[in-house]
């Protein structure tokens, strides 16, 4: 890969790919879009700040993209905050917090993937992809609860699949895909980790290891579909 674009590079998961796609791809350029200044340099890196709420500077960034983008990753997301918890039962729900999670969620996805997919490289294999969860699964879905994470990220699935067959028409080799990452030790699964079975903590070096790999081995036959790290395919 000569061009790869990731957004949300400061982020825990981000940074990992990011650091890892470099390693593997020492001639790449890569692109790091993200709110905060990550913690990390890298020779071949390039750094944007972006509100990725404003698509006027999507817009612009896009443009300054002037090579075709081999792969591009999406590693936005968020769960909870200091005033919101996911909620538990329906008296939880609040139009703020769920307007809050389809924000960044669903709708920065789209808007990044509107203004970013027609960069991809059309002469050969290119992926877009976008950190999904396994609770956006509708028919996995067996506990219920965290509904506004459960229906943005059921959402985002939607738009992924959605995306995947317009792209079709004009990048005949391209993928879109939606990752799981499993539960990755960072701030979003901090309040929730005691309830994670032994095994299953994943640092995020080891989380991003297994989505590359998964990214490795997918086709244009696989598009639209979503993929946990482990690249079982999870039903929508």
């Amino acid at each position: 890969m000569d061009n790869i674009v990731v957004f949300g590079g400061s982020g825990a998961i981000g940074a990992a790919l990011v650091q890892q796609l470099s390693k593997e791809n020492p001639s790449a350029q890569v692109h790091v879009f993200s709110r905060r200044v990550p913690d990390y340099s890298l020779p071949q890196m390039t750094y944007y700040s972006l509100n990725f709420s404003n698509e006027a500077q999507l817009e612009e960034h896009a443009r300054m993209i002037k090579q075709p983008i081999d792969l591009l990753i999406v590693a936005t997301g968020t769960l909870h905050d200091n005033d919101h918890k996911p909620e538990k039962s329906l008296r939880d729900l609040t139009p703020k917090n769920l307007m809050e999670l389809y924000t960044v969620n669903t709708i920065g996805p789209a808007m990044i993937a509107k203004h970013f997919l027609p960069k991809l490289n059309q002469k050969s294999r290119s992926v877009f992809a976008a950190i999904s969860a396994r609770v956006g699964s509708i028919e996995d879905n067996r506990l219920g609860g965290w509904y506004a994470y459960r229906m943005s990220k059921s959402a985002l699935n939607m738009f992924l699949k959605t995306a995947s067959i317009e792209l079709k028409r004009t990048h005949k080799n391209a993928v879109v895909i939606g990752l799981h990452p499993g539960t990755v030790d960072s701030d979003l699964s901090k309040p929730f980790q005691s309830n994670v079975p032994k095994g299953k903590l994943f640092t995020p070096d080891y989380s991003a290891k297994k989505l590359l790999s998964v990214l490795k081995g997918v086709t244009s036959s696989d598009s639209g579909q979503i993929f946990a790290w482990d690249g079982q395919v999870i039903p929508y």
